[in-house]
């Protein structure tokens, strides 16, 4: 009886500790190469789940962990150049969520934003993957897969070229009111709202809304990104059972945005021995807390 009891109580326990280790599955790392901080954003789809921040902070060479919850949709992009009022108010020259805090809350990228896109445990069962630039750019940014369990088109994307200083001068967007620099590249949507920039209207189909001199520019520097609106084919990836590092600045960049020092944007280094946030030790903590606490009842139980 003893024997049977035990079995019983370790079946119970093993199970419920499959299902919560379970119901988070996917990591995200996410790596600032910059060297001036960027506060990501993050944004869930509708009808998924949040993740535990949807904004903070990332020193240059930082990297944040973060378990994803189950069948995500949603999108991540960097902020930069971001500063808090006298009244505490929190806003961002680029990647702006308009929350007025560091976290988004439930707000999206006020364009031009370079954006990481996801749909986990999709059709088939894939994950879902693209770098978008058809808001605009604002930062590098690349998409890494890791331990794949097969399937897909599985391999990295996103754009690690500075198109800041190269963007034609009627989408550009500058530091300030009187000029300063280029530190963002709007899309020709938003500059002009020209339907057949915004594939709306007559252009709202794949047989009508064809790329542009303005798209082809983002598509030559970064083949890989979405450069308008119907760029599937070139442009979305797959994946079964991966983990993803989100790179920003993933290489040498010579672009045209300075941190407080005033120094050039460039990689880091080696993220390998820098600080690291991650999300996912208190996760592991309270999974194993929960999951002795379980044992222990279910043993009292029986």
């Amino acid at each position: 009886m003893a024997s049977s009891t035990q079995f019983a109580t370790t079946l119970v326990a093993l199970i419920l500790l499959q299902y919560l280790i379970g119901s988070y599955s996917t990591t995200f790392t996410i790596v600032n190469q910059c060297s001036y901080t960027v506060w990501p954003g993050i944004l869930s789809g509708a009808g998924t789940e949040p993740f535990s921040t949807t904004g903070f902070a990332l020193q240059p060479g930082e990297s944040n962990a973060l378990a994803v919850p189950p069948s995500w949709s949603g999108r991540l992009w960097g902020r930069t150049l971001c500063s808090q009022d006298s009244t505490g108010k929190f806003s961002c020259i680029t990647g702006d969520c308009d929350s007025s805090t560091i976290e988004c809350a439930g707000k999206n990228a006020i364009p031009p934003a370079s954006l990481a896109e996801f749909t986990l445990n999709g059709a088939g069962g894939l994950d879902f993957f693209d770098v978008s630039l058809v808001d605009g750019y604002n930062l590098p940014i690349l998409i890494e897969p890791h331990g794949q369990t097969g399937g897909g088109n599985c391999t990295a994307t996103g754009c690690s070229v500075d198109l800041n200083a190269a963007c034609p001068t009627e989408l550009k967007v500058m530091s300030s009111s009187d000029g300063g620099e280029s530190v963002a590249c709007r899309s020709a949507c938003e500059a002009f709202g020209d339907p057949q920039y915004c594939c709306s209207g007559a252009y709202g189909s794949p047989d009508t809304c064809k790329p542009s001199s303005y798209s082809q520019f983002f598509k030559s520097a970064c083949p890989r990104a979405y450069s308008y609106a119907y760029d599937d084919g070139s442009s979305t990836f797959t994946c079964a059972s991966a983990d993803y590092t989100i790179t920003f600045c993933p290489t040498l960049s010579t672009g045209s945005i300075k941190s407080g020092n005033e120094k050039y944007p460039v990689p880091a280094g080696d993220v390998s021995g820098v600080r690291h946030v991650d999300q996912r030790g208190n996760n592991l903590v309270t999974i194993i807390v929960a999951f002795v606490l379980m044992v222990l009842v279910v043993d009292r139980l029986w």
